[in-house]
């Protein structure tokens, strides 16, 4: 089954407004909400704990944590924390960081390929309840476990562009969490990526890794969406903040749905279609109304995609 979230960005948004914000998406029906660990905005872990304590069912995803911010056993130690008060409902997710904000704080990695493989790795391994010992480039362990292992592990997420990450995040992570930018071509080509990757690893295709399979493997793609009269208008300025031309028409719908309920509903299922497993709506940055957006998603569209 195909879930569907919606996306807090942290630009313009407070870290006052996440919790009522949740309380909005799980009253809508909504399945996910997702925020971003953004430099330098809202921490991610502790604003996803804030989220799930103030909604019962809803499951809270980042999208992603910078690996080159992180020690691996911290991170670990986070997320088994918040997975143990919230079971099943945190989806962590991690990636590169932005370069350039990563070297303003004197953390960018030489080989950001190296640093996810050997972090991922670790995390994975610490979530699954065992000791680790560990030299690697990046990462280094000493006999390390948690002593509060998550009962069930959570899925590992990794967020990849390039083809080197891509196939990189088939072979060592539980799921990949795919931009706004890549547009129904970009998630078509990743998909591809992803399944030479898991080759590698010996693991089935994602097209046989759903809820269930023995490997299971999760695809997020963040999927620009709005709805409203000016509703193109607003995803062409929101387009051009992110240096994405879409000035016509045919651009534009690969990468994003707009329009009443039913037309954002098939914008949407355009993408499930492709073998997406969660479908988080990211509403642009001028939304006027983000409680109402999550509202119409929730009660209007979700139901049509169920």
């Amino acid at each position: 089954m195909t879930t569907i979230g919606c996306i807090i960005a942290p630009y313009g948004n407070p870290p006052s407004r996440f919790v009522p914000f949740a309380r909005t998406a799980e009253a809508a029906g909504l399945d996910e909400v997702w925020l971003w660990e953004d430099c330098f905005l809202e921490s991610g872990p502790s604003a996803a704990a804030a989220m799930l304590g103030a909604t019962e069912r809803l499951r809270v995803g980042i999208g992603v944590m910078p690996l080159p911010l992180r020690n691996a056993a911290l991170t670990a130690m986070e997320t088994s924390t918040i997975d143990g008060m919230f079971p099943g409902r945190f989806l962590p997710g991690v990636g590169h960081g932005v370069q350039d904000w990563m070297g303003q704080v004197g953390a960018k990695a030489a080989s950001p390929l190296t640093l996810m493989r050997e972090q991922v790795t670790a995390l994975r391994a610490l979530l699954a309840g065992e000791r680790i010992t560990t030299s690697g480039r990046y990462v280094t362990l000493d006999g390390v476990a948690l002593d509060w292992p998550p009962a069930a592990a959570p899925p590992v997420l990794a967020a990849a562009k390039g083809p080197k990450t891509m196939r990189l995040v088939g072979e060592v992570a539980d799921g990949v969490v795919l931009d706004g930018d890549a547009g129904l071509s970009g998630v078509r080509q990743a998909i591809g990526l992803l399944d030479e990757g898991r080759e590698t690893a010996g693991l089935p295709p994602v097209a046989e890794s759903g809820p269930g399979s023995e490997h299971p493997f999760r695809v997020v793609a963040f999927l620009h969406a709005a709805t409203g009269k000016d509703a193109p208008e607003r995803l062409r300025r929101n387009f051009a903040r992110w240096g994405v031309d879409a000035a016509d028409d045919e651009t534009l719908a690969n990468h994003a749905s707009w329009g009443g309920a039913g037309a954002l509903a098939d914008g949407l299922r355009r993408f499930a279609a492709l073998g997406v497993s969660s479908l988080v709506a990211q509403p642009t940055l001028d939304e006027p109304d983000l409680d109402g957006f999550a509202t119409f998603l929730g009660e209007e569209v979700a139901p049509l995609l169920r």
